[in-house]
Order: C-alpha cells, then structure tokens, then sequence
C-alpha cells in the first residue's frame, strides 16, 4: 500500500492528484487544502472519474486535517500565494515562507519517514527553506522545477524539428526562473542525434529562449500559471519515488560541493528512487555551461538570503 498527500487542491495539486489516480502509481491519495470543501470537491470530482478511465486509487479530501496525512511516503507541496499588484519579491518570499514551513512541520509530525517534493514558488529557496526548517536528510527533499522546464524545452524541440516527440531528449538545470533556467543545447538529442547537428544556431537559441520565456507566455495565454505540465511534472518525479524507477530527472537538490556549489538547493541532474535523491550526476559542463550554472546559483543564493534576512529559520 503506497500513500501520496498533496498539500494544496488547486490547479496544480489537482491535476498531479488526477495523474497518479490514472495511472495507477499509488493506492491512497490525500488533498489537503486551507479552503473550505475545495480539496473534497476535488476528491470526489476525481473519484467520479474512476470507473470510465478503471482506476481504483482511493482519493481523501480533507479541509486543514493533518491527521488525515498519516504514513504518507510522498508529500507533494503546491502552498503559497502567487505575487499580488504592489507586493515586493520579500513580502511574497515571505509570505510562503511561513505557509511552507508550516505545512511541512505538521506533515512531519504524522509521516516522520516522508519523502517532500516543493513545487511553491520561488520553487528553489521553499526547497532550500525545506532542508533548513526541517533538519531532514537532503536526499528528503526534492524541488520539481527542473522536469517542468526540461519537457518545455522538449516541446520547442519537437516544433523546430518537426519531430516525434517521444524521440526527442532534453534537459534543463540550473535555477526555475526565466533568468536562471539553462536548457543544456549541447546534450539534446532526436533519436540519440545531436540537435545541433540538425538545427541551424539560429533556431537552436530560438528554442532556448522559448524555453525560458515558456511560464510567462503560458500566464500571458491563461491569465494564471500553468498546471497540466507542472501537475503532470510532479506526478512524473513522484512515481520514479513510488515505484523505485531510478530515473535520470533534473530536480532541484542540496549541493555539497557537487558542481563546485554547496549549501544551496538548484537543479541538477540526479537519480531519484525509493530514497528519493540516490545520487548526483556530474555531466561535465563546459566552460560556457558552467558560468551560466555559477550566475543561476549566484542569484538563487542572493534570493535564498531573504530568507536569512527574514529569520525564517
């Protein structure tokens, strides 16, 4: 028996609820949510799916009852509130600071052994926030924002190339901001061939910047942030936990030293399993690649200073 709790049954939370359900990759699903009847509306909206798609995972929605989280091996974090009209970067960091410590620390007190994946934004310091506030292991805590930015980066591939997309390959590291995101051109492949020996440069920096600008433009198309792709990231790097898979996923992770870095939570390549980070993998970045990854971590570490600033933990 496997028990997945998502702390959050919005947008996002929902939709990595609806993918573990549907795929089957977990027997119990728990949505929590600090709003009144959404995470049992949104159980029960689910659940009235089953018998059309043939699942039978049991879906609990609870309104602020930790209780309900008990032996949870894997607890998924959406809290936090989006940035408001006339409120600075601090205020927000702030502000979900406190809403992320928070949940993390009553989840802890009824599944002592859990895994955590963060999704709240900005995704990096709630991760750093994690593993600071928390005490735990840092193979514990894992931030999602890599496979998020890493299948848009596929997906401007796959319209470049004019490709199947289940033949195409891809990865991003770095930070999960528009600035500091560093899709890896040189390690993309289509069907194990370089792209860059199938697209033009041009059309390759294209890509990337696509690739960077993917989240905006999405906010500018929906009038709200994404949740297909980050629900389904989610329910991915959550099923590579469950089922011992082992995959190669970019995640955000603690670094001690690993690419020169340490004491900070970035995206790196790494194998995540039963025990959530089970290594770090060095993919020898370039010169060029590393003083991109040294300003993505420079400016993560500038905003996980805030959190100092703060006294958040």
């Amino acid at each position: 028996m496997t028990k997945v709790t998502i702390i959050g049954a919005g947008n996002v939370g929902a939709t990595c609820a609806n993918v573990l359900a549907f795929n089957k990759i977990v027997s119990t699903i728990v949505l929590v949510d600090i709003r009144e009847g959404i995470a049992e509306g949104k159980a029960i909206d689910i659940l009235q799916t089953a018998q059309t798609l043939g699942f039978e995972t049991n879906i609990i929605g609870v309104t602020n009852d930790y209780e309900a989280t008990c032996d949870s091996d894997v607890v998924v974090v959406t809290s936090g509130i989006p940035r408001k009209p006339g409120m600075t970067r601090e205020e927000l960091i702030g502000t979900n600071a406190v809403i992320v410590k928070d949940v993390v620390t009553r989840c802890l007190v009824h599944s002592p052994n859990t895994i955590f994946v963060i999704i709240s934004n900005p995704m990096d310091t709630m991760t750093y926030l994690t593993l600071k506030c928390t005490g735990l292991k840092k193979n514990r805590i894992i931030g999602m924002g890599g496979i998020l930015d890493s299948s848009r980066f596929k997906y401007f591939l796959k319209i470049a190339l004019k490709a199947n997309p289940s033949q195409i390959d891809g990865m991003v590291i770095g930070g999960h901001g528009d600035t500091t995101m560093i899709p890896l051109k040189r390690f993309a492949t289509y069907n194990g061939i370089p792209v860059n020996k199938l697209l033009p440069s041009i059309i390759l920096d294209k890509v990337v910047i696509d690739t960077m600008n993917g989240g905006a433009t999405l906010t500018k198309l929906l009038g709200t942030s994404a949740w297909y792709a980050p629900g389904a990231s989610a329910a991915y790097l959550v099923e590579s936990i469950i089922k011992n898979y082992k995959r190669i996923i970019p995640s955000c992770v603690y670094l001690d030293g690993e690419y020169k870095q340490k004491d900070i939570c970035i995206g790196v390549p790494s194998i995540i399993g039963r025990y959530g980070v089970e290594s770090i993998i060095d993919i020898k970045l370039n010169v060029d690649e590393t003083e991109l990854f040294n300003n993505s971590s420079e400016t993560v570490r500038n905003t996980n200073n805030i959190l100092k600033n703060i006294n958040v933990f």
